[in-house]
C-alpha cells in the first residue's frame, strides 16, 4: 500500500476492528485510536517531509495511487488519490488535528466503543476528502465524516441545547451539501458524454483549454458558492456554528472546526473558481463582503460572550472571514496566504477546542463569570490558553501570522477590495484582540473561586496533544517557506486558470515582483 493509502486507510480499517472489541475493554480503545491516529500523523510527517523528494505526475500530483475495487468505470469513478501544493498541508493538519482529538478524548466515560469507531471514521473520511482526487469521493468521504459529527454532538454533547444544535447543525450541513452535489453532478455534465469522469486532475485539464459555457457558469458557481459556503459558515450563514461546537465533544469540535471546514474552503480553490472563472471574477467583490461579514459582525458576535466555548466558536467562524477575502483577491500572494490560513486556523482551532475541553472536564463549566485565576493552578494549560490566543491575535512567530499578513497584502492589490481590506485590518486587530484577550482576564487571570482550589495541571500525557499543536504553530510561523514554496505553484496554476487569459500573466508577474 501506498503512502497515502495508509494515511487513508488505517484509522478506517481500525474502525471496522474496534467494532469485534468487547465493550467492556475501553483502554483498548482508546490505545487503538490514540495509536492508529499517531502512526497516521507520522506517516503524514514522512509524506510532507518528502514531498519534494518525489517526481510529481503529469498533472503535478504526487504519491499518486488508485485503490482497486472502488469505483465504477462506466461512470469514470475511481478512487484516485493524491497530493499536491494545495492540500499536502491539509492532509498533514488533518492528521496532526485527528491525533491530538484522540488523546483528548480522555472525558468520553460512556459508549466508549461507539465513540472511538465514530472518531476514526472521521477521520479516515477527513483524510480521503482532502487527498482524493476523484469528484465523486472528494464527495463521499466528507459525508463519511459529516455524518458521525451529528451523532457525536447528539449522544456525547454537553450542555442544555446540545439537541437543538444537533438538529440545526444537520439541517444546515444537510442542504449545504445538497447544494455542493448539485453543482457537482451538474459539473460532471458539462463534459462530453463519451469523456465524462469524475477525475479531478482531468477535469481541470479540459476547463482549461474548454471554457464552460456562461450559462452553465451562472448555474453551477451559485451552486457550490452557496453549498460550499453554508459548510465553511460563511456569513450570513454562520449561525450554526458556534452553537454546534460549544455543544460538541472536544474531540469532535477539533476535528470539525479545525479540518473539517475546510472541505468547502478547498472546494471553492481546487473546483469551483478555476472550472467557473469567469462567473467567480463577477461573484469576487460579494464574496469579500460577505467575508467581511464573517470579521466583523461575528467578531462583535464574539465580544459579547460569556461562555467561553461559544467564544471561541465564534472567533472560528470570524477566521473564516479572512480566508474568503484572500479567495476573494484572486491573485497569488492573496490565494496563498487563504490557504496557510486554512492550515494554521486548523491547529489553532484544535488547540482552543481541547483547552477548553480540559478546563471544562477541572471545573464542570465553561461560564467565564464563574471562572477565573485558573493559571496560578493550571501553568501549563494557562501558557497554552495564552499562547493559543496570541496565535489567535495573529501575534508574529505563529503561523496565523503569515497567512493574514499575505491576505491582506493579496487583497490590497486589488483596488475593489480596498475598502473591505481596511475594515478586515481593523476587524482583525482590534476586536480580535479585544475578545481574545478578554477570555484570558476571564479565565485565567483575576481571583481564583475557592470551588476551583482541587484543580490538577494536566500531566505528561495530557500535555502532549496541546505541545504538538503549539509546535506545529510555532514551527510553521517561523519557517512558513516549509508550507509556501509548497503551495505557491499550485495557487498561481489556479490564479493563471481562474483570470481572464489575457491578464493572467501580468497579474502574477506583477505580484511576483
Amino acid at each position: 500500500m501506498s503512502t497515502l493509502t495508509l494515511i487513508f486507510a488505517l484509522p478506517l480499517l481500525a474502525a471496522i476492528a474496534l467494532a469485534f472489541v468487547p465493550r467492556n475493554f475501553a483502554v483498548i480503545m482508546r490505545a487503538v485510536a490514540v495509536g492508529v491516529t499517531g502512526v497516521t500523523m507520522l506517516l503524514a510527517v514522512l509524506m510532507f517531509w518528502q514531498f519534494n523528494c518525489v517526481e510529481p505526475d503529469a498533472n503535478g500530483y504526487r504519491f499518486v495511487s488508485t485503490i482497486p475495487g472502488l469505483g465504477a468505470e462506466s461512470l469514470g469513478i475511481a478512487c484516485k488519490l493524491g497530493v499536491d501544493g494545495l492540500n499536502v498541508g491539509l492532509v498533514l493538519m488533518g492528521a496532526i488535528v485527528a491525533f491530538a482529538a484522540a488523546c483528548c478524548s480522555f472525558e468520553i466515560k460512556s459508549r466508549e466503543k461507539e465513540f472511538y469507531i465514530l472518531l476514526l471514521t472521521m477521520t479516515g473520511g477527513i483524510l480521503g476528502a482532502f487527498m482524493s482526487l476523484d469528484l465523486f469521493f472528494f464527495y463521499f468521504f466528507h459525508e463519511l465524516a459529516l455524518v458521525p459529527t451529528f451523532i457525536m454532538i447528539g449522544v456525547w454533547g454537553r450542555g442544555e441545547r446540545k439537541n437543538f444544535a444537533t438538529f440545526q447543525i444537520t439541517i444546515y450541513l444537510s442542504i449545504g451539501a445538497l447544494l455542493a452535489l448539485i453543482g457537482l453532478i451538474a459539473l460532471y455534465l458539462q463534459l462530453p458524454a463519451d469523456v465524462r469522469t469524475f477525475d479531478i486532475p482531468t477535469l481541470t485539464n479540459y476547463f482549461a483549454e474548454n471554457t464552460m459555457a456562461h450559462s452553465a457558469q451562472m448555474f453551477i458557481f451559485p451552486l457550490l458558492l452557496l453549498g460550499f459556503g453554508i459548510l465553511v459558515s460563511l456569513w450570513p450563514f454562520h449561525s450554526w456554528a458556534a452553537l454546534g461546537y460549544g455543544s460538541a465533544p472536544s474531540a469532535t469540535a477539533m476535528l470539525h472546526a479545525g479540518v473539517l471546514k475546510k472541505f468547502g474552503l478547498y472546494g471553492l480553490i481546487r473546483i469551483a473558481i478555476p472550472f467557473c472563472p469567469e462567473v467567480a471574477q463577477s461573484h469576487l467583490q460579494l464574496i469579500a463582503w460577505l467575508a467581511l461579514g464573517n470579521v466583523l459582525y461575528v467578531g462583535w458576535v464574539a465580544m459579547r460572550q460569556k461562555n467561553l466555548n461559544l467564544l471561541i466558536g465564534n472567533s472560528s467562524v470570524a477566521h473564516m472571514g479572512m480566508i474568503f477575502l484572500g479567495i476573494a483577491s484572486l491573485n497569488l500572494i492573496g490565494v496563498t496566504g487563504a490557504v496557510v490560513i486554512m492550515v494554521a486556523h486548523g491547529f489553532l482551532a484544535a488547540l482552543t477546542f481541547g483547552l477548553s475541553g480540559y478546563i471544562y472536564n477541572q471545573t464542570g463549566t465553561l461560564e467565564m463569570s464563574e471562572l477565573g485565576g485558573l493559571a496560578k493552578k493550571l501553568r501549563f494549560i494557562g501558557v497554552a490558553f495564552v499562547m493559543a490566543a496570541m496565535a489567535g491575535c495573529g501575534l508574529p512567530g505563529f503561523l496565523n501570522f503569515v497567512g493574514e499578513v499575505t491576505v491582506f497584502f493579496g487583497a490590497w492589490q486589488v483596488p475593489a477590495l480596498r475598502t473591505v481590506t481596511v475594515l478586515a485590518v481593523w476587524g482583525a486587530l482590534l476586536i480580535g484582540a479585544v475578545y481574545m484577550l478578554r477570555a484570558v482576564r476571564a479565565v485565567m487571570h483575576a481571583d481564583m473561586p475557592e470551588k476551583w482550589a482541587a484543580v490538577s495541571d494536566a500531566n505528561l500525557w495530557r500535555k502532549l496533544p496541546y505541545a504538538v499543536l503549539i509546535a506545529s504553530l510555532l514551527v510553521f510561523g517561523c519557517f512558513p517557506k516549509l508550507l509556501t514554496e509548497k503551495v505557491t505553484p499550485v495557487t498561481e496554476q489556479i490564479v493563471s486558470m481562474a483570470t481572464v487569459k489575457q491578464e493572467a500573466p501580468v497579474v502574477v508577474a506583477e505580484i511576483q515582483k
